[in-house]
C-alpha cells in the first residue's frame, strides 16, 4: 500500500503496489491476482489503510477477486458510523473466512454484525520468538545497567495516557529510586501534521514539573524488530496506560507478553483478556495512583514479578509466528475448500451488465483555474476567468462543499491543494456573512467589494449548507470551528424565508452540521419547522396529475425533494420521506425521454402547470441535483430503479442528452453552461463546472458503497 505518489523502496518480493487514494488500483490489483491465479487472499483489515470512505476502496478489489479471500480483522467498533457499518457488512459479505484475535473482536462480529460461528477464526497476535532471557544482558547494552525499566513503546498520542504514567512516577520513585521509564516510539505521522511534537511536548514538560525529569526516557524514533527486541529484553515491567476501552488487539501488548514482562495495564479489551487469572495487573483508567501501586506490587515483590514472566512467556508460546503461520494455513485450506463447493464468478461472466459502472477520472484543472485568493470567479469566458462578473457566494459555497467531498472521499487531488482551495473559499463565506444582520451577501467585484448588503434567499441557503459540510465533515479543527460559528449565526434568519429552494437547502446543510456536532436543540427545531413548511407547501399544491409543491417547476427541482428525504429518515418523520420520494418520482419521468436519456426541464421558460414544458435550456445544475437526489433516494429504499436515475442524469454531462454531445470538457476540467437547442454554450462558468465535479464526487462515493447498484443502464 502506497500513500504517497511516490511510493516507497520495497523488497524484490513485492509484486504489485496499491495507490491508496486510487480507486482503479484496487481493481487493477484484483487483476493481478486473478490472471497469477492466487490460491488464497489474505486481508489485514483497518479502517486506516484503505482509501474512501471508512476504507470502501478495498471493496472494488474484493469484489473482483475469483479466489477465496480470508480477512483480520484487527477493528472492531461497537457503534460504527452508517458509512463503517455498511463497509464491514459488505467485507463480511466478501470474505469466506473472518480471522480475529481476541474472543471480544468475535463476540462482537456474532452480535453487532450477524456474523456465523462457523465463518470465524480465532488465531492470536502474532509476535517474534524472543527468549526469555536475564534483563541486565539488554540493560548493559542501552546503559541503564542498575535501574529498574517501566517500558512503553509504540506511535506516541495522546490516546497513550503516558501523562497518566508520569503522574504516577513521583511516588514510583519514592519508594524506588533506581526505576526509569522508557517511552519508546516516534509521534504518529497524522499527529505530527495535524499539531506537530505539541503532545510529546506536554509530557516533557509535566516530567520536570513532577519533578522526575531524571527517570523518563523518550527514545523519539521508529525502531527496527532487531532493536525493539533489545529494549523488550531490558524491560522489567511493560505498561500500557490506554484511555479507550474499545480496542480489541493491540500488537504492543502481544509483543511484551509473549516475550514474559510483567505488564500493568489499563482494562481494554484486549488487555482484560490477554491479562485474566493473573497474568498481569489491570489499573483502572486515567489513574495514577492505581498505576503506582500496581508497579510498585511488582517491585516489591520479586517473585510476584518473575512468576508473572514466567506464565506469560510460556503462554506466549502459542502466539509466535510460526505456530501463528500454523493456524493461517489451516485458515486458508479451510476458505480452499468452502469455495471448491461455491465458486466465484469465472472471467467468461464479467459482461458489461456485471461490471462497474466506468467514471471519468478526477480533473480539477478548470476549478484551480477558477480560483485565486479571494475565491473562485463566476463566469468564464470560454475557459478563461472572467474577471469583470467578479465572485459570488453561491459559487464558494459550491466550491467549499466540493473540497469537503474530495477530502473525504480520497484520490487523486493532492491534500495541500485541496487545503489551499478550500481555505480561500470558507474565508470568502466568512467575509460574506453580515454579522448585524445575520445575513450572507452574495455578489463581490473583482476589486473585493460588495455590490450589495443582503444577498438572495437561495445563496444565503447555499452559504449554510455550504458552511454545515464543513462543520460536519471538515478534518481541519479551524475549517470546523469557523464553519459552527458560522453556521449558527446564519441559521435564525431562515425561519423568516419564503423561498422553498432556500428551505431545502437550509435543510440539507443543517443535515451534514448534524453529522457530527452534538444534538443542537434550535437546530432540531428549524429542521422541524423548515421540513414541516415544505410538507405543508405539497399538501396546499400536489394533486394526482400534478404531484409538485408549486404550480411550477423551475430550477434546482430536486433538491426540493431530496431535502425531504434526508429529513424523513433522520427525524424521522414518515410523511415526509413518502412526500420526497414520491415528487422525485414524478420529477424523474418528466424528464426522462422516450429514448432513454435524462432531459431536464429547461429554463427557458420552466414548465408551468397546465402548460408545456421548456425543454432548452438545459441547465448543469439540473443535472447535479438529480444525481444527489437519486443516490439519496436509493440510501433510503436500496431500490435499483434509483442508482440507474443518479447514472443516467450524470451521463446527460457526458453525451448522453438531446444533442449527443458532451458538456463535460475532459481536456479542461471544465463543464459547459448549458444546452441550447442547437448547440452547448461555449463558456465553463463556476456553478456549471462545479455541478460537474461534484455530481462525479458523489457517483465516485456512490460507487464504492453501493457498487453492486450501480450497473450500466440497459
Amino acid at each position: 500500500m502506497n500513500d504517497r505518489a511516490e511510493g516507497y523502496k520495497y523488497s524484490p518480493r513485492v509484486r504489485f503496489e496499491l495507490l491508496e487514494k486510487d480507486l482503479d488500483s484496487y481493481r487493477r490489483a484484483a487483476d493481478f491476482l486473478n490472471f497469477n491465479n492466487a490460491d488464497v487472499l489474505c486481508v489485514q483489515h483497518e479502517f486506516g489503510i484503505y482509501g474512501g470512505p471508512a476504507g470502501s476502496h478495498l471493496l472494488a478489489l474484493l469484489k473482483e477477486v475469483r479466489m477465496p479471500v480470508v480477512t483480520t480483522v484487527h477493528t472492531v467498533l461497537r457503534v460504527p458510523s452508517a458509512v463503517q457499518r455498511k463497509v464491514m457488512m459488505e467485507l463480511v459479505r466478501r470474505s469466506d473466512r473472518l480471522v480475529v484475535m481476541a474472543h471480544k473482536g468475535a463476540e462482537m462480529l456474532r452480535e453487532i454484525y450477524e456474523v456465523p460461528e462457523d465463518k470465524m477464526d480465532l488465531i492470536p497476535h502474532g509476535i517474534p520468538d524472543i527468549p526469555f532471557v536475564d534483563t541486565n544482558f539488554y540493560k548493559a547494552q542501552l546503559g541503564v545497567e542498575g535501574r529498574m525499566v517501566l517500558l512503553t513503546f509504540g506511535l506516541l498520542g495522546p490516546g497513550k495516557g503516558i501523562e497518566h504514567v508520569i503522574e504516577a512516577l513521583p511516588e514510583i520513585v519514592q519508594r524506588h529510586p533506581n526505576v526509569v521509564y522508557l517511552v519508546l516510539g516516534a509521534t504518529h505521522p497524522n499527529l505530527i501534521a495535524s499539531e506537530g511534537e505539541r503532545y510529546r511536548l506536554s509530557l516533557e514538560r509535566l516530567a520536570e514539573d513532577r519533578g522526575v525529569k531524571e527517570h523518563v526516557i523518550f527514545h523519539n524514533r521508529f525502531v527496527s524488530l532487531e532493536d525493539l527486541k533489545e529494549f523488550i529484553g531490558a524491560a522489567d515491567i511493560y505498561i500500557t496506560p490506554y484511555l479507550n476501552e474499545a480496542q480489541i488487539t493491540s500488537g504492543t501488548l502481544a509483543y511484551v507478553f509473549g516475550a514474559g514482562k510483567a505488564v500493568v495495564s489499563t482494562p481494554y479489551w484486549h488487555a482484560q483478556e490477554l491479562l485474566a487469572d493473573g497474568r498481569g495487573i489491570l489499573v483502572p483508567f486515567r489513574n495514577p495512583p492505581a498505576i503506582a501501586e500496581g508497579v510498585c506490587r511488582y517491585l516489591d515483590d520479586p517473585a510476584l514479578m518473575e512468576k508473572t514472566r514466567r506464565d506469560a512467556f510460556q503462554m506466549g508460546r502459542e502466539m509466535v509466528w510460526p505456530a501463528v503461520a500454523q493456524r493461517y494455513l489451516k485458515c486458508f485450506q479451510h476458505a480452499r475448500a468452502d469455495r471448491r463447493a461455491v465458486p466465484r464468478q469465472a472471467f467468461a461472466g464479467w459482461t458489461l451488465a456485471s461490471r462497474p459502472y466506468a467514471l471519468p477520472p478526477l480533473r480539477l484543472d478548470h476549478v484551480v483555474r477558477m480560483s485565486d485568493g479571494t475565491g473562485i470567479f463566476q463566469h468564464a469566458i470560454f475557459n478563461v476567468p472572467n474577471f469583470h462578473e467578479g465572485y459570488c457566494t453561491d459559487d464558494n459555497a459550491r466550491a467549499f462543499i466540493l473540497c469537503n467531498l474530495l477530502d473525504e472521499l480520497g484520490g487523486e487531488a493532492p491534500a495541500e491543494n485541496l487545503d489551499k482551495l478550500a481555505t480561500s473559499y470558507l474565508a470568502f463565506l466568512s467575509a460574506a456573512l453580515n454579522y448585524d444582520s445575520g445575513r450572507f451577501r452574495n455578489f463581490m467585484s473583482h476589486g473585493r467589494l460588495w455590490l450589495e448588503d443582503m444577498g438572495s434567499e437561495d445563496s444565503h441557503a447555499r452559504a449554510l449548507w455550504a458552511v454545515g459540510t464543513g462543520a460536519g465533515r471538515s478534518r481541519k479543527e479551524g475549517h470546523r470551528r469557523l464553519c459552527i460559528q458560522l453556521f449558527e449565526r446564519g441559521l435564525p434568519v431562515v425561519e423568516t424565508f419564503s423561498s422553498p429552494r432556500a428551505w431545502a437547502f437550509t435543510l440539507l446543510g443543517i443535515h451534514e452540521y448534524l453529522r457530527r456536532v452534538e444534538s443542537n436543540p434550535a437546530v432540531n427545531s428549524a429542521r422541524n419547522i423548515l421540513t414541516s413548511k415544505l410538507v405543508t407547501l405539497w399538501n396546499n399544491c400536489a394533486t394526482e396529475d400534478w404531484p409538485w409543491f408549486e404550480p411550477s417547476a423551475t430550477y434546482d427541482n430536486a433538491r426540493l425533494c431530496q431535502a425531504l428525504i434526508l429529513s424523513g429518515q433522520w427525524m424521522p418523520d414518515t410523511e415526509a420521506l413518502e412526500i420526497g420520494l414520491k415528487s422525485l418520482r414524478w420529477l424523474a419521468s418528466i424528464q426522462r425521454t422516450q429514448a432513454g436519456h435524462f432531459r431536464p426541464i429547461g429554463s427557458n421558460g420552466f414548465y408551468q402547470r397546465d402548460g408545456a414544458r421548456a425543454d432548452f435550456d438545459q441547465q448543469p445544475v439540473e443535472a447535479q441535483a438529480m444525481v444527489s437526489a437519486s443516490l439519496e433516494a436509493f440510501r433510503a429504499t436500496r431500490d435499483a430503479t434509483w442508482s440507474r436515475a443518479a447514472q443516467r442524469a450524470f451521463e446527460w454531462f457526458l453525451g448522453r442528452n438531446d444533442l449527443g454531445v458532451p458538456l463535460y470538457d475532459s481536456s479542461t476540467g471544465g463543464c459547459s453552461d448549458g444546452l441550447h437547442h442547437d448547440r452547448i454554450s461555449e463558456n465553463q462558468g463556476a456553478e456549471s463546472s462545479l455541478a460537474f465535479q461534484l455530481s462525479l464526487a458523489e457517483m465516485n462515493y456512490a460507487e464504492h458503497l453501493f457498487e453492486d447498484s450501480m450497473r450500466p443502464a440497459l
